[in-house]
């Protein structure tokens, strides 16, 4: 075997019992139970949080597992809450290599921050390749409401709130656009916990999601026009776009402006006084 793939397996061993040793249920979000004979998590406790069977991590823990994949490192580096410097050590004792760089979304620059801010009565707002809002100017409170906010997971809502089809009355072909740019994205960032864990919630949560999904649907959402039934303004015929910020942080800055003259006049009475949608997609 060549030695930038070769394991040491009763260092790997070692390593894994220590660090499984050191955890308690609550620390990872399990019920306690009763009293144990041994500190720390058991290894069906390790196999359930890292999503793979009991039988692979206790062979993994004994060293019988060959060369494991990187994307199953980093599930069991999650489970058992190492730390970088702990998950770049697992990864050469199990795999003979280093592990493949995680990518830290940045927050959104000042000046994109800035730009957001000059555009008073154009909804805009910045997303990272997992969909998740880092910012927003007051014209986009003033569309979606309140509830939109940093954190707020536009894919999420469209595919998991209830009421996003009343909303988005064209709500398929948007939905579907959506799926694409989550292939599209997860193919660039395959090891990226986050973002597989919300397309596996997607999955499991909507059916229309599951099944676009599978049926390996890729797109770039760049631009296009969609209808919104609005609750206070009612139905608003909106153009968006969509800006690749090129600065290697996946960024992108989404934009609305209105596609005809009754949108326009019924957006621009939204901003004073603010109502909105609850969620954004």
């Amino acid at each position: 075997m060549p030695a930038s793939r070769a394991t040491n397996r009763p260092e790997l061993s070692a390593f894994l019992r220590a660090m499984r040793s050191r955890l308690r249920p609550d620390d990872v979000g399990l019920p306690p139970t009763d009293r144990r004979r041994t500190p720390g998590l058991r290894r069906q406790e390790v196999a359930q949080l890292a999503a793979v069977s009991i039988d692979w991590y206790i062979r993994l823990e004994q060293g019988r597992v060959g060369i494991p994949g990187a994307a199953v490192l980093d599930a069991v580096s999650q489970a058992l809450k190492l730390s970088e410097i702990e998950r770049h050590h697992l990864h050469l004792i199990a795999r003979g290599e280093a592990p493949p760089p995680r990518h830290v979304p940045a927050p959104a620059s000042e000046s994109l921050r800035t730009l957001l801010h000059g555009m008073p009565t154009t909804p805009a707002w910045i997303v990272d390749f997992r969909f998740d809002v880092l910012a927003y100017n007051a014209a986009a409170t003033s569309l979606f409401g309140p509830g939109f906010t940093v954190g707020t997971n536009t894919a999420r809502e469209l595919f998991l709130d209830p009421g996003s089809r009343d909303l988005q009355l064209d709500w398929a072909r948007i939905a579907r656009e959506y799926v694409g740019n989550l292939r599209a994205n997860l193919a660039r960032h395959p090891d990226d916990p986050p973002l597989q864990a919300l397309v596996d919630e997607l999955r499991r949560g909507s059916r229309d999601f599951a099944v676009t999904w599978d049926d390996q649907t890729v797109e770039q959402r760049t631009n296009g026009t969609k209808r919104i039934l609005h609750p206070v303004a009612g139905m608003m015929t909106l153009r968006y776009d969509v800006l690749a910020v090129q600065d290697g942080s996946d960024q992108r800055l989404s934009v609305i402006t209105p596609a005809d003259a009754a949108t326009e006049s019924a957006l621009r009475s939204l901003l004073l006084p603010r109502h909105g949608l609850r969620a954004v997609n």
